[in-house]
């Protein structure tokens, strides 16, 4: 199949908490919404162990990116190995996110704009103009982006673009 013609779906598994991240998640991004929500039925019981009419699935789309949540046990958990990066072009989107992912989690945020949320996603909250200072052709520059960024747990866009100026 061509990748013109492909469509990628981020599956998240959780221990019964789907339609509970699905809703935050939703509430967070613009342009979201759960598109479906499928529950288990008696079919199959003895292996799924789930009573009828539980959530199965949470199908939703953040900002057109399709996920669905899959209810599937205890048996696996998320961890930071994947994380779902969001550029912000400026301090207050950078603010906002982190706000909102940290709101109610047990995690502590991680270094360089890393932020586990209460439901044990891993997310970057990352500025734009980091990427284009790390990539900057003049080394010095971008390591002493890179070095104040490995300072910071919240990325700061004035402390970043102070740090590259030198």
């Amino acid at each position: 199949m061509p990748l013109s013609k492909l469509t990628l779906t981020t599956c998240l598994w959780f221990d019964g908490q789907a339609e509970d991240a699905a809703n935050f998640y939703v509430s967070i991004f613009k342009n979201s919404k759960i598109t479906h929500i499928q529950r288990y039925s008696d079919a199959g019981k003895e292996h799924h162990g789930h009573e009828a009419g539980t959530v199965l699935v949470a199908e939703f789309e953040l900002d057109g990116h399709r996920f669905v949540g899959l209810n599937g046990g205890p048996h696996f958990k998320l961890t930071p190995a994947t994380s779902h990066m969001i550029d912000c072009d400026t301090q207050e989107e950078v603010d906002y996110y982190w706000g909102k992912l940290t709101e109610g989690s047990p995690e502590e945020s991680q270094q360089c704009g890393w932020v586990t949320d209460k439901f044990g996603l891993s997310w970057q909250v990352v500025p734009r103009v980091l990427k284009e200072m790390m990539a900057s052709p003049e080394k010095e520059k971008a390591d002493r982006a890179t070095v104040a960024m490995m300072h910071m747990k919240k990325l700061d866009i004035a402390e970043l673009q102070k740090a590259f100026d030198g």
